[in-house]
């Protein structure tokens, strides 16, 4: 009788845990991109960070930073899953981002999450716990300026007789790249998605970005990149909601920065703004401390330049719009720019997006000279043109960069494009 009775309050027990996970349930991965990270279906998201032990994981050429069916995973999906359920949440989708040794869960749910950041961050189990922010792509509106191709303004072709970026890793981290287009077949070395059940696709932000950065040289069409030699790391972290509209978020944003570091990137390229962000801020750190370039468009409108390009560290860089050069931004060319569009196609394009991808190349030119340049040291390399009359100041000279790192004269010395070398 005793054993009945212990039987029946087992299943009964069973029975109240079953109801009560399917009243706040727990999904899996079957989420659209596009629901990731938006409010506007009266879901309010949030992530949460669970210490991961270390070491947990041993990458190798193949790694994409996605779990192993490890026991230590499935104990803390168990933990996330415990705490949805009592504060309501709905669990979304989760990664691992051993960078910084925490596994990072992204919750929904129908209140506004401020009471709930508040109460879970006092909670033992939690590392930390954020908003989930939203970040956007640089484009400019208006592509009828008079034409200025980059590279007359940057002296490409006698730069490239010293430098061209060989063999140097470049992650961008962006929308889709089409890397079946004229200009960019073999320039793409790894191409992972981030997006949760979207499949990895062509757009046009992050194929315009990789033809400024790595155009093929000499290849009889099209343009020819910065840097026609380095390697990219196309990295799907970002979406196209309509042709003037590119955007991010900090899962998947993380969840690229994580891999990126994981394989050795030398440069990051983000072309992209949004608010400061602790997850994306760790992430940026543990790159910049691995020797890693960060590149940073400047958000014209807004005061501070926006995050990431106000990160320490991250070189900040703007399309002729000197009001910035206050908090340290540099210019790089953005306006009229030639380059790539999916499908084999080539367009004009303007905004901060591009002259970051320029100074990605512009970067990937002195690693080549020095691949043990630090970020500070790269920073130190890139030369302002004086301010001249005719000139804006705080100009990006290339061919002075690339003459500094090579200790020798790159353009004709005696112009404004180069430097002569001071011991």
């Amino acid at each position: 009788m005793n054993l009945i009775w212990k039987m029946s309050v087992l299943l009964l027990s069973m029975a109240i845990s079953v109801c009560h996970a399917e009243a706040f349930p727990v999904a899996t991965d079957n989420v659209r991109a596009e629901d990731v990270g938006h409010n506007d279906k009266g879901s309010h998201q949030l992530l949460v960070m669970l210490h991961m032990p270390l070491p947990h994981f041993r990458p190798d050429s193949s790694y994409s930073g996605r779990y192993s069916d490890d026991s230590g995973h499935k104990a803390r999906r168990r933990i996330a899953e415990a705490i949805a359920i009592q504060h309501k949440l709905t669990l979304i989708s989760d990664w691992p981002m051993p960078t910084l040794g925490v596994d990072c869960y992204v919750m929904a749910s129908t209140e506004p999450v401020e009471n709930i950041i508040t109460i879970l961050s006092h909670d033992a189990r939690v590392e930390w716990v954020q908003d989930m922010n939203v970040y956007h792509t640089l484009s400019a509106n208006d592509p009828l300026y008079s034409l200025q191709p980059s590279a007359k303004l940057w002296h490409l072709s006698e730069i490239h007789q010293f430098t061209t970026g060989r063999n140097i890793r470049i992650a961008v981290i962006d929308s889709g790249v089409d890397d079946n287009h004229p200009d960019l077949t073999g320039q793409v070395n790894i191409k992972e998605n981030f997006i949760d059940n979207n499949p990895y696709i062509s757009e046009t932000h992050g194929t315009a970005v990789a033809g400024i950065i790595a155009a093929r040289a000499g290849n009889g069409v099209g343009i020819e990149g910065v840097a026609s030699n380095a390697r990219l790391m196309a990295l799907r972290a970002c979406w196209e909601l309509s042709a003037r509209d590119t955007q991010c978020n900090t899962f998947t944003l993380g969840k690229a920065l994580n891999f990126a570091i994981l394989h050795q990137a030398q440069v990051i390229n983000l072309s992209l703004t949004g608010p400061t962000d602790k997850l994306l801020q760790m992430l940026l750190d543990a790159a910049l401390a691995q020797g890693i370039t960060v590149v940073g468009a400047v958000d014209p409108l807004r005061a501070d330049g926006g995050f990431p390009a106000t990160h320490p560290g991250v070189l900040a860089i703007s399309d002729e719009d000197i009001k910035h050069l206050r908090i340290g931004a540099m210019l790089a060319p953005g306006r009229d720019i030639p380059t790539t569009e999916p499908g084999g196609k080539w367009g004009l394009v303007n905004g901060a997006s591009f002259a970051c991808a320029h100074v990605s190349g512009l970067v990937a030119l002195l690693l080549e000279v020095n691949p043990a340049q630090s970020p500070e040291k790269i920073k130190q390399k890139l030369i302002l043109i004086p301010p001249v009359a005719g000139r804006t100041p705080g100009t990006i000279d290339a061919c002075a960069s690339v003459a500094q790192s090579l200790n020798s004269c790159v353009c004709s010395c005696n112009g404004n494009h180069a430097a002569k070398v001071i011991h």
